[in-house]
């Protein structure tokens, strides 16, 4: 039988420094499982997550190859919120159960399960804690322009369309303040990892 375990739900706005807190789990030899790891794997060649997403929009977002075509799909969906909201009725419970399969797999006295989505779907429950990396919108903004080389409207629109900041703080148990350098960020994920283990030991058998 296995020990209990902390369920930690690892979220972020885009270009608040989320990935650098993954890879520092990770180095500090945490499990981590991502969701968009999950979502390219269920739409994968062969599995039921493509055929379902094919029956519903059509071939014409498979590529030659027949590989799920990300851009097609994309512009279908980007500005149609009722296609959206299909799409991800069809790919959620998959991408669920694939980290739930992921986590139950993996070896440790706790688990992050990281979902940039967190606060927007609204799936309480499956966690103990929400981790939060927060950072400035005008960090964001400042990270995401550099970053993918959008124009202001551009990154502006893109924070617009995810929870807003003060959603994801409403949500959060604990937060990652994410201002400063890179090795400040990485030494408060060594704080916090010594207070998960602590929470971990203190679960009850």
């Amino acid at each position: 039988m296995m020990p209990p375990r902390l369920h930690i739900g690892l979220t972020g706005g885009i270009a608040s420094g989320k990935s650098t807190v993954e890879q520092r789990f990770i180095e500090l030899g945490v499990p981590v499982i991502n969701a968009d790891d999950s979502s390219r794997a269920v739409v994968e060649q062969g599995q039921p997550g493509l055929a379902a997403v094919v029956a519903r929009f059509g071939a014409g977002i498979l590529t030659p190859e027949g590989d799920l075509d990300r851009r097609a799909l994309r512009s279908l969906i980007f500005s149609d919120a009722a296609r959206r909201k299909e799409l991800e009725a069809l790919l959620h419970p998959l991408i669920r159960a694939d980290m739930e399969q992921r986590s139950s797999q993996a070896i440790g006295p706790y688990v992050i399960l990281s979902i940039p989505l967190l606060v927007e779907g609204n799936a309480s429950g499956r966690w103990d804690r929400v981790l939060v990396v927060d950072a400035d919108e005008s960090l964001q903004l400042a990270r995401l322009i550099t970053r993918d080389g959008v124009s202001e409207a551009e990154a502006r629109a893109t924070l617009a369309a995810q929870a807003s900041r003060a959603a994801r703080l409403a949500a959060a148990d604990d937060v990652l303040e994410n201002s400063g350098t890179v090795a400040d960020l990485r030494q408060a994920v060594d704080r916090l990892h010594r207070r998960y283990l602590e929470l971990a030991a203190a679960l009850p058998p």
